[in-house]
């Protein structure tokens, strides 16, 4: 057990030496002030350091700020960037396309072939594109509330979704409680969405078994709560649950496109009936897609044809723009492909390794969850089995303390829990860094 003085001290210290090593990060802090709180967007604030690292640029797994220090990017933009920044590919088709227009509201030349990379990588023959996965998500929902004629949908507690009303419902002491921290939410949202723990299969079948549930809402892996693992048999389970009561099942992948070629779903199974992607699928480029069965495409066709024109409340102007078009074409074409996750996934073995060797060493109880080439370390004993359990066990000082004492050894974690992501670019000796980085955390933290 690390105590509070030591976190304290550790983060006390690392934040002098964050202060006098990037002055220019604290010049430009001051002269934002016409932005909210200092910074573009409000996440941008969220990061451990006194003043957020401002980029001056960033290639394949680099990332070099205004101060001119460089960083082994275990961020990768929270995953936009999950296949290394700027990959040349993409970077040429963005140039090119640039000087032939940005967004007409129009098909592209490249779009056929795109739907086809999509149908071929993801399993599932019929796609649309929307600006984010949060948007994707929305569309989703409404989709499957319209073509099931129910109301609810369901999602598991502690799940992150974008910014998707209907998601935030978390459990408290086994209730349903709106989540606390959400700004002007004025409908109670628990009226049209349930929510279980992952990994319960009797509430999840007590749920779906009233009939009223249009979709359940998951990532096949919970990452945005921690990562919680599936306990094994749970995802077959919830594919037989939703088979058996009608209900669609939805894979949001945003994140789990980490576990392999396809996705989770296509993976280790099991097939969902329709899927989100989202971030790193245009490599950075603000840009989603959602995918389904044909069986989901009658439905939703058959509907189009019985409902009044008008606006159906899905889609905004710049969805499926031209720029979003090229960048997906170019990277399911020539960077995510199966050699690129052949080495994400050996980089990922590397870093789990040595993360549990120094583990080990410091006589921490703590332990290592990987999904594919998606790595977290958690400060607990155990692997938690749910969201309920995840959240318990986040220890906000002591991530931020490490966060801030890896950034001042030039390495970058997300700034949400303790997630490493290894792109088809990371070097082996940038892993063999943060691993060092990282024994070097340990023992500072048991001075």
């Amino acid at each position: 057990m690390i105590g509070d003085a030591a976190i304290a001290r550790v983060a006390a210290r690392e934040a002098e030496r964050f202060r006098a090593g990037n002055p220019r990060a604290f010049a430009h802090h001051a002269a934002a002030s016409g932005w909210f709180q200092s910074v573009p967007f409000h996440w941008m604030a969220d990061w451990p350091s006194p003043v957020p690292i401002v980029a001056a640029s960033a290639k394949d797994a680099t990332l070099t700020s205004i101060d001119g220090q460089t960083y082994d990017d275990f961020c990768l933009g929270d995953t936009a960037s999950l296949f290394g920044h700027s990959p040349p590919a993409l970077a040429a088709a963005l140039a090119k396309q640039a000087g032939e227009g940005l967004s007409y509201m129009l098909p592209t030349g490249c779009g056929a072939q795109l739907s086809d990379k999509l149908a071929a990588m993801f399993g599932l023959p019929q796609w649309q594109v929307t600006t984010t996965a949060s948007e994707a998500n929305r569309a989703v929902i409404r989709w499957c509330r319209a073509i099931s004629g129910r109301r609810k949908i369901l999602v598991f507690n502690g799940a992150y979704h974008g910014a998707v009303d209907d998601a935030f419902v978390d459990l408290k002491d086994g209730a349903p409680v709106m989540r606390a921290s959400l700004v002007g939410q004025v409908h109670d949202l628990r009226d049209t969405t349930v929510v279980v723990e992952f990994n319960d299969v009797e509430a999840l079948g007590i749920a779906l078994r009233g009939g009223d549930i249009a979709c359940v809402l998951a990532e096949p892996v919970m990452t945005n709560v921690g990562m919680v693992r599936d306990a094994p048999g749970y995802l077959s389970t919830l594919r037989r649950l939703c088979d058996e009561t009608g209900t669609l099942l939805v894979f949001d992948e945003t994140h789990t496109i980490s576990s392999g070629y396809g996705g989770h779903g296509v993976t280790h199974g099991p097939a969902p009936d329709l899927t989100v992607v989202g971030k790193s699928i245009g490599g950075g480029v603000p840009c989603a897609v959602y995918g389904f069965s044909a069986e989901v495409a009658e439905r939703m066709a058959a509907l189009n044809r019985s409902r009044p024109p008008g606006h159906s409340g899905i889609g905004t102007t710049l969805s499926a723009n031209a720029l979003a078009i090229t960048a997906m074409d170019a990277m399911l074409g020539e960077v995510i492909t199966a050699a690129a996750y052949h080495h994400m996934l050996r980089g990922a073995a590397r870093l789990v390794a040595g993360l549990e060797q120094e583990i080990a060493a410091a006589g921490f109880d703590w332990h290592v969850t990987q999904v594919g080439a998606r790595v977290e370390f958690l400060t607990c004993s155990t692997p938690p089995r749910n969201g309920g359990e995840a959240k318990a066990t986040m220890q906000p000082e002591l991530e931020a303390a490490i966060h801030l004492f890896l950034a001042n050894r030039g390495i970058l974690l997300a700034p949400f829990h303790n997630m490493m992501l290894v792109s088809p670019v990371t070097g082996d000796d940038q892993i063999d860094r943060l691993v060092d980085g990282f024994a070097d955390c340990t023992k500072a933290l048991k001075e």
